[in-house]
């Protein structure tokens, strides 16, 4: 064939033809010409073989470069006439095939394979065609051209054109040749072949008889041939002699019949000429063989059969038959006549209400031919019933509506059916009855439907129709019966407290009057929680693979449910299901599904998971709503014991295993020896300890068998369905038992252990004695320890609950008054440039800057060069007189200047970062320590980078797990006592500011009043309502302390800096209407011991519990400490210092420690203020003050009590986890992953695949370092960043243990622990490992996402600098900038010369006129 390719390259190669096809390439040389491209199509034999019923096959024909590289390609296609069997199917087909009628074969070359033969041919095409008979095509049209010849198209069309390189579409011009038939019989019209006027011949079974056909298009020379005629019956060829007169063909007669018990018999037919020719059938002529008897078998079916089969029913031999098989034929019914003896074989329902409108359904035999004949003779009970004509079925069914008695009285009798002379009666009788309803159950269900509700009563399944209602809504009939009906509830549009319910019973309808139904509010999950309360602290559900495990679902309504059921569901959308149990309306238990997986689970899988709760639809697929899949866990592994037979030596048993605790809890979890159960008391990842009942339990089985050896065998069981045998158990002594198996040995040697005996003997009872003291003081112990543990759960219980209660009056509260967020521009300043009240940037209006605005503009424009960008960082970096303060100095004031152009901050961070990377790999430093320590601008820039792009995120998502950690914090840090000296708390999860000795104190309401006075000198409004307001205070603490919880109580919704300040309040007690004591910290009668002074408290002056309190304006007193500027307690912002992050080189994947000793909040002791020297107030003097605990009580301290951190601080475990799994979770709360957090990932795995990293964890504190430890750890030490409050140095340190924790969990390496480890690792210790797995799945599933487009990301970064662009003077930010660029002018200045690119743009000399407009605008 010929190709023309329209701009085929020209490159000076061979070229190739490549057809594939099958899986199978086969390659020709091509050959070039002027205009065409000559390919050879392969030869035959290396073509795929063609499989039975297929004529063709299409390959890809592309031209190659004799290296592999195709440049166009388009579809060919391979046909094989030789598959096609007949002249109709070879002259039909859409390819170039032709029949040799004498040769009785199909071929495409005609002139070689038909010489001298009859040759029909396809249809020719009436084309117009091209030159030498060629039609020109081109390929890449997208409708060919119509060339249709009779229906069918005859011209291959190339599908489409190649693309070259360039891009540019390449036309294929395909060459074919519409080729000319040299036979002027052309179509299926021309073939031999066989007509007959229908399709089926029939005949039946036993007939011997002839059969004819018309035959056309016969030659001379098959007119000269022999002809066959072949049937073939039930599998059996019959030949039969045929002759041909005129157009027929004559078959000598053939006995047909078979002997299968079918109603019928297809048997093919063909007519054979010349031996083993055969005349076409294109429609298919065959023979049907049929059985009277076998289509119908009583005289009514027999007698409706289709007319063409001729049958009728013969009453002598009770058959159906045709009628030359019966002996009798005046005996023979044909179809106008009626069958005799009709007959009532049973009808339905056999009861129905005295209304009537029931449908009655009767079954029999010989019930008239058509409608007609019964139409008016159908009588139930006497009474006449009327058929329906769609529902009649011939002479076998008929259904029919009586008419209603009139009264309600019983009334029975038979049903009779007359069709014509004869008459049918049923043997059973109808009853018309009187239904009535006494009960229903449930009495209530959810509005969405579903429950299934029982109405008894009586003839309950009365009539054909049974419907019944609530109120109008339909409840769907399930089953019925005479003294119940069931049905299912359908959805209502609103709640129904009396929804009355109703049967109907055809036309009749019964109410049930004394008892109604109602229609609930749907049920509602709010919580859906792995374990028991007080179980663990994961929230999502999880299970494992054998199910089983306890899930707790709290909500409301519940108990309006009928059979709840968890379930989950795979990847492939299979569902499993585990049975619930409700608890009360509020709470239920689930047992985890168990999941039937292809493969082995080894990871964990998260499902999706929901609720079947009737038809409620809300609880459905809660894992969307809730952002939290159902996690899959592979069954735990418990392991053997390593004895056979293990001796209970101590008051515990220990069983090891494997990924224990994953899924499971302690309840999750039974032990059983023998017939007893092992109370389980702890459950880790790897042992299980539980204790054993005092005595051994006998040794028998679970059928009462005896088991090996009489021991009783420690049985481990999961959930419901997994069990593990550990072995065998004795509580006798190891000695006693091998006593008792080794005495026919010790008996023939006793005479010479008796020399022993007196000194064994001695030994054991010293031994004895040593260890039942062991024993009994072991035991002991463990009592006290039991004893302490039942106390310090009891507590934390009540704590919880407490909390719990408080902090949601605090979200109801937040829900008015909304979270206290700090706007962008405060925010982003707080973390820029810590400490700085009045930094330039914020100064809209700075009059310095209009006078060197030339130079500033100029310098801007070189900022905004990123070779002069990054070579100004690199040059100040390079000079070790900058300094770490300058480092973060600059970085931040390049994103200030940076902030309204976003898109071009971000790729000169990706490029400092990329050098950053560059620069560690080829360095001696360990990957994992890059973007540790804040020691260039590039990790600043990263960190302000992220503060500017997840403000949002913090706002609608994050903000408010962390906002109510800190408020959590401060109640309990509250609830208990806090030196207002030392800063120490009761009440802390900070070992360093715990009080560690006993404090007496005592919880106390007071009510609290802001006076009219106040509000109108302070300037403040009253928000709220001041009257009276409720106050939880203690009687230990300090009037400053109760003045702080009171304006904590009134300005609850109200941001801090808004807040009248307790520096300007004075405290009143009102002890009568016009009776007032002003309480002072400090006054005349403040105790004295020695050089110390006691701050007075509520207990000093005695104030009763519930007594009335007034917030005065200051008052002017001697002794009122709170004016005294940098007082103790006045912890204004003034005095405040903010702590920031600051990670110090720490070695692998450790996360650096955050104490005390680096926060600048204790830098000074006591809070900033010499203490030791002078008091707060007086002024002067040589007085210690102290408030709970002296100072040099401290060095006793040790030796004290214990704080307690773990009955009341351990309640903040579920905010820590809020905060947590929001911060790791790509959906949470409604809001979807920043596209910040998924760009900057997926640039550092770009960096580790570019630097050949395959270390995991190396990417991994990549990331952590970047966004986790970089940026989260710094708000949750400081959330006043992120919101308007006050965080004191109790709340801090707090803090400081929830940050470290946070560290650690980012951390790869292993969280060992030691008896050095400080206790606020020990703290978090068991929920560290939970808290790494969240990270690890947070990090991959934002690895699985798919990528950010630069287009999406562009456009995010825009519409930031658009809402955020004008918060800071960017002028103010270049001037400070500029100030490092003159200060380090002689380097930069050679780097810029220096440097190429640099020098190409004169950045050098535009930098030198800068210098000069800034002097010269000084000079102004």
């Amino acid at each position: 064939m010929h190709l023309e390719i329209d701009n085929l390259p020209l490159l000076g190669r061979d070229y190739v033809c490549a057809f594939t096809a099958m899986g199978k390439t086969i390659t020709t040389n091509a050959t070039r010409s002027d205009k065409f491209i000559k390919c050879p199509t392969p030869r035959n034999d290396l073509l795929p073989v063609l499989n039975h019923g297929q004529h063709f096959f299409t390959a890809i024909l592309s031209l190659r470069f004799s290296d592999g590289q195709d440049f166009v390609a388009t579809n060919f296609t391979f046909f094989n006439c030789n598959t096609y069997a007949s002249c109709t199917s070879c002259v039909s087909s859409s390819f170039e095939c032709d029949w040799c009628v004498d040769g009785n074969r199909c071929t495409h070359d005609a002139a070689e394979n038909c010489r001298n033969d009859i040759l029909v041919t396809g249809l020719e095409c009436a084309c117009s065609s091209g030159s030498e008979g060629f039609t020109l095509i081109p390929a890449n049209l997208v409708k060919p051209p119509p060339f249709v010849c009779c229906g069918l198209n005859k011209l291959a069309v190339a599908e489409s054109g190649g693309l070259l390189e360039d891009g540019r579409l390449n036309e294929f011009w395909l060459y074919i040749s519409v080729r000319q038939g040299p036979s002027i019989r052309s179509g299926p019209t021309f073939c031999p072949r066989i007509q007959y006027e229908t399709e089926e011949i029939l005949v039946a079974s036993g007939t011997t008889m002839p059969i004819r056909v018309k035959v056309d298009n016969i030659a001379q020379f098959i007119v000269q041939a022999r002809f066959l005629c072949q049937f073939n019956i039930d599998g059996r060829a019959v030949m039969k002699q045929g002759q041909l007169l005129g157009d027929t063909i004559y078959c000598d007669a053939t006995r047909f019949s078979y002997n299968s018990h079918s109603p019928n018999l297809t048997a093919t037919f063909a007519v054979i000429w010349g031996s083993a020719k055969s005349l076409d059938n294109p429609k298919n002529v065959h023979i049907v063989i049929y059985r009277c008897d076998v289509m119908a078998d009583n005289c009514g079916m027999c007698l409706s059969l289709d007319p063409k089969y001729k049958c009728g029913w013969c009453q002598s031999s009770n058959r159906c038959s045709i009628d030359r098989d019966c002996s009798e034929p005046r005996v023979w019914l044909k179809e106008s006549d009626v069958c005799p003896d009709p007959m009532i074989v049973d009808f339905n329902p056999k009861y129905g209400p005295w209304e009537s409108g029931t449908n009655i359904t009767i079954q029999g035999i010989n019930l008239g031919r058509v409608v007609e004949d019964i139409e008016k003779n159908i009588m139930v009970a006497g009474i006449p019933c009327m058929p329906y004509k769609e529902t009649y079925i011939q002479t076998r069914q008929v259904t029919c509506t009586p008419d209603s008695p009139g009264v309600a009285d019983p009334r029975k009798g038979i049903v009779i059916v007359k069709v014509g002379d004869f008459r049918a009666e049923s043997r059973d009788t109808y009853e018309f009855v009187n239904p009535v309803l006494y009960s229903v159950r449930p009495r209530r269900g959810p509005k969405s439907g579903g429950t299934e509700i029982s109405v008894r009563g009586r003839y309950m399944n009365a009539g054909s129709r049974i419907t019944a209602f609530v109120n109008e809504f339909p409840c769907n009939i399930t089953w019925s019966s005479l003294d119940e009906v069931r049905c299912v509830t359908s959805a209502a549009d609103r709640s129904i407290i009396d929804g009355k319910v109703r049967v109907n019973f055809d036309k009749g309808e019964r109410a049930l009057s004394n008892q109604t139904f109602e229609y609930t509010d749907d049920p509602v999950v709010t919580s859906v929680e792995h374990g028991l309360v007080g179980g663990g602290q994961t929230k999502s559900p999880k299970g494992i693979v054998a199910g089983g495990i306890t899930i707790r679902v709290t909500g409301r309504r519940f108990d309006v449910v009928q059979n709840p059921q968890i379930y989950v569901e795979d990847d492939q959308g299979r569902r499993f299901y585990g049975r619930c149990a409700v608890e009360t309306s509020e709470s239920m238990f689930c047992q985890s599904p168990t999941v039937e997986s292809d493969t082995s689970i080894i990871a964990p899988m998260h499902m999706e998971y929901g609720f079947i709760m009737d038809n409620v639809i809300e609880v459905l697929n809660l894992s969307r709503r809730f952002n939290a899949s159902f996690t899959l866990y592979p069954n735990p592994i418990f392991e053997k014991f390593e004895e056979k037979i293990k001796y209970y030596k101590s008051d515990y048993l220990t069983i090891n295993g494997r990924e224990l605790d994953r899924a499971c809890t302690e309840a999750d979890v039974i032990v059983r020896i023998g017939t007893k159960i092992c109370n389980v008391t702890s459950l880790s990842r790897n042992q299980l300890t539980c204790r054993p009942p005092d005595e051994q339990p006998p040794g028998f089985d679970d059928y009462g068998k005896p088991t090996t050896g009489q021991l009783p065998e420690v049985v481990v069981i999961v959930g419901d369905n997994l069990t593990y045998k550990i072995g065998y158990l004795s509580y006798a002594p190891l000695g006693a038992a091998e006593e008792t198996f080794s005495m026919k040995a010790i008996i023939p040697t006793s005479v010479i252990a008796a020399l022993f005996l007196v000194g064994i003997i001695a030994i054991c009872i010293m031994y004895r004695r040593k260890s039942t003291e062991n024993a009994r003081v072991l035991k002991n112990m463990q009592d006290q320890m039991d004893v302490l543990e039942l106390k310090v759960a009891a507590e934390c219980k009540e704590a919880f609950a407490e909390l719990q209660t408080e902090i949601t009056d605090l979200t109801s509260d937040l829900t008015t008054g909304g979270i206290p967020f700090l706007d962008y521009r405060t925010y982003a300043m707080k973390i820029l440039f810590p400490n700085i009240e009045d930094h330039p940037v914020l100064r809209m209006d700075y009059p310095e800057m209009s006078r060197k605005e030339k130079g500033l503009r100029l310098f801007g424009t070189l900022v905004m060069n990123k070779t002069f960008l990054l070579l100004f960082i690199r040059t100040l970096e390079s000079n070790r007189y900058f300094s770490m303060r300058d480092r973060v100095n600059v970085a931040s004031l390049i994103m200030v200047a940076l902030q309204g152009k976003m898109e071009y901050c971000t790729d000169t961070l990706k490029t400092l970062l990329g050098d950053l990377i560059e620069k560690c790999m080829d360095g001696k430093s360990h990957p994992k320590l890059l973007l540790r320590r804040t020691e260039s601008v590039a990790e600043k820039m990263l960190s302000a980078w992220f503060t500017f792009l997840l403000y949002k995120f913090l706002r609608e998502c994050a903000g408010e797990p962390l906002f109510l950690l800190y408020r959590a914090i401060k109640q309990q840090v509250d609830k208990g006592p806090v030196d207002a000296v030392t800063s120490e708390a009761r009440y802390s999860l900070s070992e360093e500011k715990l009080i560690r000795q006993a404090i007496d104190f005592k919880l106390m309401t007071v009510f609290v009043s802001m006076s009219t006075q106040t509000l109108c000198v302070s300037g403040y409004d009253a928000i709220h309502d001041t009257n009276d307001v409720y106050v939880k205070v203690l009687n230990c603490d300090t009037i400053s302390q109760v003045k702080e919880k009171a304006l904590d109580a009134i300005y609850r919704n109200t941001p801090y800096t808004q807040r009248p300040s307790k520096d300007d309040l004075d405290l009143e007690l009102r002890i009568m209407p016009n009776s007032r004591i002003t309480l002072f910290d400090e006054d005349s009668k403040t105790s004295r011991e020695g050089s110390w002074k006691r701050y007075n408290t509520l207990g000093s002056y005695n104030v009763p519990d519930q007594a009335y309190l007034t917030l005065v304006p200051k008052q002017s007193s001697m002794y009122n400490f709170s004016a005294v500027p940098g007082g103790q307690f006045s912890d204004t912002l003034k005095s405040h210092k903010y702590e920031t992050l600051t990670m110090s080189k720490y070695s692998g994947g450790a996360s650096p420690p955050i104490s005390r000793a680096t926060s600048p909040l204790n830098s000074h002791e006591y809070g900033g203020m010499d203490s030791s020297d002078r008091g707060p107030g007086a002024g002067g003097g040589n007085y210690r003050y102290w408030h709970l605990v002296r100072h040099s009580d401290q060095d006793h301290h040790q030796n004290g009590k214990e704080g307690e951190r773990s009955n009341k601080m351990i309640t903040l475990q579920k905010y820590v986890d809020d905060l947590f799994e929001t911060i790791f979770s790509i959906a949470h709360r409604g809001s979807a992953l920043p596209l910040a957090i998924k760009y900057m990932f997926d640039f550092l795995d770009d960096q580790a695949l570019q630097h050949c990293i395959s270390d995991s964890e190396v990417v991994h504190t990549w990331k952590s370092n970047s966004l986790p430890l970089r940026f989260w750890v710094n708000l949750i030490k400081n959330p006043n960043f992120v919101f308007d409050i006050h965080k004191g140095n109790v709340v801090d340190s707090c803090l400081s243990v929830v940050a470290q924790t946070f560290m650690d969990s980012c951390s790869t390496s292993d969280h060992r622990l030691g008896k050095d480890s400080p206790s606020s690792k020990l703290l978090y210790a068991k929920d560290i490992p939970v808290y790494k797995d969240w990270v690890e799945r947070y990090y991959h599933d934002i690895k699985t996402m798919p990528a950010i487009s630069d287009q999406d990301m562009n456009a995010m970064l825009a519409e930031e600098s658009r809402m955020h662009g004008a918060e800071f003077n960017t002028n103010s930010a270049l001037h400070e900038l500029y100030t490092y660029a003159f200060k380090y002018n002689d380097q930069l200045k050679f780097t810029l010369e220096d440097d190429e690119f640099s020098k190409k743009q004169r950045l050098a000399h535009r930098l030198q006129q800068v210098h000069d407009l800034m002097v010269t605008d000084n000079d102004m």
